[in-house]
């Protein structure tokens, strides 16, 4: 068994065991924890400075999560855009291919709040392998994601033959991989790891940076070993209330993921997901964000600031200056030239409709 593996099996589960760490009552979040798992590494648990900081809220259970809301479990309609289980076709030319349903920690504000971490989440060989002839069968795929859970939770040997498989089929021509696991677990990322991404070029990784308390040594020791593997890194960032809606925590945020030699690629307003409502700002709160980065940092510092529209209508760049208002209903225009509907928290001034690229 690997280090990262061993720091996977001697992670925190339940909130009994975080209150052998910290004063709390356990027993108002074991019924969070039921019903969406909890998982803290030991590397991201040493990340806590104080009960409720920016790490604490992103990994610890909330009684928030329980509330009756009228959010969905899929508002994104993946499961609708499923033509096999293991694989989300929003897009015409790229698919997610969803080869784990685990991850190192399991964030509270996750997107696939609904079965990350779950039995019934979990994605067989078959369900895996059938994803992959659907990509093979399917010409117009030229760009694979690999997504989860987190794929780099899969041991080298498994990632590597579900690489060598994609590599074979002459249509795809890029492959991604999302994974949390420089911020949450860095040991993951090992030289063997890196040496075997390697091999599959054109590889690019997304990463998962929400505040710069979790730009470390050790996070950014992985990041280098990835980038001196010749991978192009990108970081997509969530805005969360009380974790990163501030203009200078995500102005220092994208600063720090430079240095690390990560580009900021999209700031994501809170998808709609049950579970995750307290994290909600408003849209006026990110194009706030914006603005003070804009001008105020390097271009290369300002990411695209993106709805993902409900219905899984696709992602919408959202600018200042650029939306359709009435009173908090926004219209939205995505890259097919539809026009969507989005309830905001709260009214901010008009301007015009955004259009998707």
């Amino acid at each position: 068994m690997e280090k990262w593996q061993k720091n996977i099996a001697n992670s925190i589960t339940t909130p009994d065991e975080l209150a052998l760490h910290f004063p709390i009552d356990s027993r108002p979040l074991r019924e969070v924890a039921k019903r969406y798992p909890m998982r803290i590494t030991p590397y991201y648990l040493g990340l806590i400075r104080e009960e409720a900081d920016p790490i604490w809220r992103q990994c610890v259970p909330d009684s928030d999560e329980l509330k009756e809301d009228e959010l969905l479990p899929d508002p994104l309609n993946e499961e609708g855009l499923s033509p096999t289980r293991a694989l989300i076709h929003r897009y015409p030319d790229r698919v997610v291919l969803l080869v784990s349903s685990a991850c190192a920690v399991y964030c509270r504000f996750c997107m696939r709040k609904r079965q990350v971490g779950s039995v019934e989440g979990r994605f067989s060989d078959s369900e895996i392998d059938s994803a992959i002839a659907y990509i093979e069968n399917t010409p117009q795929v030229r760009d694979v994601i690999l997504s989860g859970g987190d794929p780099l939770l899969q041991p080298d040997d498994l990632l590597e033959n579900i690489l060598g498989r994609l590599r074979k089929i002459p249509h795809v021509e890029i492959i991604r991989i999302g994974t949390r696991t420089p911020v949450t677990l860095p040991e993951r990322i090992t030289v063997r790891l890196c040496r075997m991404l390697k091999r599959y070029h054109p590889l690019y990784v997304n990463t998962h940076f929400n505040h710069p308390w979790e730009i470390t040594p050790q996070s950014s020791l992985a990041c280098a070993r990835l980038a001196d593997a010749g991978i192009q890194l990108g970081n997509q960032t969530v805005l969360m209330k009380g974790v990163n809606d501030d203009t200078d925590v995500m102005k220092l945020l994208m600063q720090k993921l430079l240095a690390i030699r990560v580009r900021p690629y999209y700031i994501h307003q809170m998808d709609l997901v049950k579970g995750t409502g307290h994290f909600r700002t408003s849209v006026g709160k990110g194009l706030s964000i914006l603005e003070g980065l804009r001008g105020h940092t390097s271009g290369m510092a300002t990411p695209h600031f993106v709805i993902d529209l409900p219905g899984g209508k696709g992602k919408v760049p959202i600018l200042p200056d650029c939306i359709e208002r009435g009173g908090n209903r926004l219209l939205l225009r995505n890259y097919l030239g539809e026009v969507i509907e989005y309830q905001d928290l709260e009214s901010d001034p008009p301007c015009q409709l955004a259009q998707s690229y």
